[in-house]
């Protein structure tokens, strides 16, 4: 898996912005990628240089997970639970990832999308189901974009933030920030969901 990040990162140094879309739409079809340690990578070619500017980095991996989405999306819309079962092997997607990703569903509606957007492994993968579920577009892409703006913008930012010292810690970042980016979501989620409840109250009886 480090080798093939470091491959990753690689490519984006060579390749700049198109080699970092790359990486972000492999990365939401299921590609192991790396997504925590590819864009804290980014970030520190922005502070070295490498990346010119740090706004159309964040832009290029918001775009580029928007559009690996998509060709999840289709997957699942298309190939359906045969597709899963026949070649989910091979990206480490089973039915236990699929039943997992169907309860969010069940539970939090088209907004489980944003909240699997934080959570490892699933925010890879969680673009199949929706298209299995035929789930509506222009849900599944408001979630999407908002989900991945926050998860590219935070590591981005960070790495901008260590700049050429991101190499040294990047496998604490690759375990830690997955927990930081949960706490956030569920945050948020939290929040929504205090405020409606507020709303509700508030709300005049007729």
């Amino acid at each position: 898996m480090e080798h093939f990040q470091a491959l990753i990162l690689s490519l984006i140094d060579k390749y700049g912005y198109g080699g970092l879309f790359v990486a972000m739409a492999l990365g939401n079809f299921g590609a192991p990628v790396g997504s925590e340690v590819v864009l804290t990578g980014a970030g520190a070619l922005v502070a070295t240089g490498h990346l010119k500017s740090l706004w159309a980095t964040i832009a290029v991996a918001v775009v580029g997970e928007l559009a690996g989405g998509s060709v999840g999306y289709a997957i699942g819309r298309f190939g359906g639970r045969p597709f899963v079962e026949k070649f989910g092997k091979y990206v480490r997607f089973h039915h236990a990832q699929l039943d997992r990703v169907h309860g969010f569903f069940e539970r939090w509606g088209t907004g489980a999308i944003f909240i699997c957007r934080f959570v490892p492994v699933i925010r890879g993968i969680v673009a199949i189901p929706a298209g299995i579920a035929e789930m509506n577009l222009a849900a599944f892409y408001t979630w999407t974009f908002l989900g991945s703006l926050i998860f590219c913008s935070f590591l981005i930012l960070l790495g901008n933030e260590l700049g050429a010292h991101v190499g040294v810690i990047a496998p604490l970042i690759h375990r830690y920030s997955r927990v930081a980016l949960a706490v956030a979501a569920v945050a948020v989620v939290a929040a929504i969901v205090w405020a409606v409840a507020r709303a509700r109250r508030s709300k005049p009886s007729a």
